[in-house]
This record gives structure tokens, C-alpha cells and sequence, in this order.
């Protein structure tokens, strides 16, 4: 099989397309041909050498974790998933593995899709919507009623979060640029914030704030996060308390039992999975670019088998 690899770390590091041993399951596992993988911020960081004491991935280095695709083989015991079953699933960051035509997989890790789900949009799913649904559910307690700020709800945890947020019940702001500020509000957005034109430190307070930004961003949003009030951030590892407001990190790390959420809500149509773009497998490189320029709407998919 090809993977996609890289043979150093560093902010230059070239992804080049390989040859590699296609995997073989054990006993309790599954080999999925991969159809579609996602990009995500954290893949950039790895390949960028930015989490090696977090991730300690091994050279070379296939990146990727976010994964669709079909189950060709199956090991004796791996009994909740099937040959032929459409999956996605989420590798571990250290393992990586997504941006290859085949990895092997624990059942337990894979949700079965419907037919109406485009390998695409299930590859886009399980880190975004899983972050998304952590930070503002296990992390935030999330309530209906309540006040949350979203900044960068454009982006793929954004999107998601808009309309989890919204379906519970809470008064939602979210922040993206001028040309974005539509979509918000496609996405359930009650308020839509330009974040070059409008001052979102002028709302009244928030009882929840999601930081996917963080530098000045993250330290304004302390302004408008009312007393008892958090701000839950996925980019400030270092982030505490002040004055009797919690300011927490958001670390995700299971993907499985959202994914199964996110799998209903789409089959009940209350899901809209929104897709930047489609990049070519040997486009892996320039798929992880758009990533790293931080102006992505919605996800960035690699498409393997086209």
C-alpha cells in the first residue's frame, strides 16, 4: 500500500507519498481501507515537531487520525465489526496512520455509518465533533439557559459546537470573519460576531466561553466570563483560574461515544458537517497547509481512494 510520510520533524518537514507493508490485523482487530482521512490542527503540530514530549511519535511518521473508510479483513476475534462494514474512527496522535490507503483498527475504536453519509463527511467528524461535544458537555456542564461565546465558529470544532450549543438549549454568540457570519447563523448561531469589525468584549457575560484561538483572543474573553463562569480552551495548555472564574484546557483524548452521537444526529438530520475542501492524496502536503494557515471553513479532507 502508499502512505503518506514524513522522514524529519520541523515546521518544513515534506510529506512524501511511500510505499509501505499493508497491515495485518490481530486477533481482535480490523484493517480498514481507508477512503477519506481529515486534517486536523493537532496533526500539523506533530508533524511540525511542536508536541513530541505530548505525542512521541516515531520516524517516519504516516500523520493522521481521523479516518472513514471500509473493513477488508478481520481478525478471529474481532467480533462487533465486519468485512464490508462502511467505519470511521480516530488513531491514536502517536501511531498517526490516517493519511495511508489501509491501518489497522480496534472494533471498539470504529462506528459503522449509514449509506446516506459520504465517507467525506465521516472522516470530518471524529476529532472535531468530539472536542466540540468534551469541551461543552464534560468539560463546560453545559446547560440550557445559558450564556456561550465560540470564537472561530467557522472552523471545525466551531461549527459543530454552534450546533450542539444551540440544540441544548443555550443563547449562542460565535465569532468568524465578515464572509462567515452567514454560516454562524446557518448553524444556529443567535448572535454573529466579525471578529476584525465587531468588539465581542462589549456582550454581556458569558456563563461559557470556547477558545480555539487563544493569544489575545483567549485573554479579551476573560473580560465577558461572568463570576462562576468558564473558559475552556483546546490551544492554552497553561491556562488557570482568575477571580473566581474557572479557566480550564480541554484535553481529548476518545472519540468512540461521540462519534455515535454525531452519527445519530446526522441521521436525524440535526447535523450539518461542513467540509473547506477536498484535497487529492498526493496533495497531502497542501491539505495540511490549509490547516496550518488557520482560515479553513469547517474541515479539510484528504480523499485516499479517489
Amino acid at each position: 500500500m502508499q502512505a503518506a510520510m514524513i522522514q524529519r520533524f520541523g515546521p518544513h518537514a515534506e510529506v512524501a507519498i511511500e510505499q509501505a507493508a499493508l497491515p495485518v490485523p490481530g486477533a481482535q482487530e480490523v484493517v480498514v481501507r481507508i477512503e477519506a482521512a481529515a486534517v486536523n490542527p493537532l496533526d500539523v503540530k506533530i508533524v511540525a515537531g511542536h508536541m513530541g514530549q505530548v505525542f512521541p511519535a516515531e520516524l517516519p511518521y504516516t500523520p493522521g487520525c481521523d479516518f472513514s473508510g471500509v473493513v477488508t479483513a478481520a481478525g478471529p476475534l474481532a467480533g462487533s465489526v465486519k468485512v464490508g462494514d462502511r467505519v470511521a474512527g480516530r488513531s491514536d496522535p502517536v501511531r498517526g496512520g490516517a493519511f495511508a490507503q489501509a491501518i489497522v483498527a480496534h472494533p471498539d475504536a470504529l462506528v459503522v455509518i449509514p449509506s446516506a453519509m459520504s465517507y467525506e463527511q465521516a472522516a470530518a467528524l471524529p476529532s472535531a465533533f468530539g472536542s466540540a461535544h468534551h469541551a461543552l458537555f464534560d468539560v463546560a456542564a453545559l446547560r440550557a439557559g445559558q450564556r456561550v461565546l465560540i470564537h472561530a465558529g467557522a472552523g471545525g470544532v466551531g461549527s459543530f459546537a454552534i450546533q450542539l450549543a444551540s440544540q441544548a438549549g443555550a443563547r449562542v454568540s460565535a465569532t468568524a470573519s465578515a464572509a462567515n457570519l452567514g454560516l454562524l447563523r446557518e448553524l444556529g448561531a443567535d448572535d454573529a460576531i466579525d471578529y476584525r469589525a465587531d468588539d465581542f468584549t462589549r456582550l454581556p457575560a458569558f456563563d461559557v466561553i470556547l477558545d480555539t484561538v487563544g493569544g489575545a483572543t483567549l485573554e479579551r474573553s476573560w473580560q465577558v466570563l461572568r463570576q462562576g463562569g468558564i473558559l475552556a480552551s483546546l490551544v492554552d495548555f497553561t491556562i488557570a483560574p482568575r477571580d473566581g472564574r474557572r479557566g480550564t484546557s480541554v484535553f481529548f483524548t476518545e472519540a468512540t461515544a461521540a462519534l455515535k452521537q454525531a452519527v445519530a444526529l446526522f441521521g436525524a438530520g440535526k447535523l450539518e458537517i461542513v467540509i473547506d475542501s477536498l484535497y487529492a492524496f498526493d496533495e497531502t502536503g497542501a491539505a495540511l497547509a490549509k490547516v496550518a494557515s488557520g482560515h479553513a471553513r469547517g474541515k479539510v479532507v484528504i480523499r485516499i481512494m479517489r
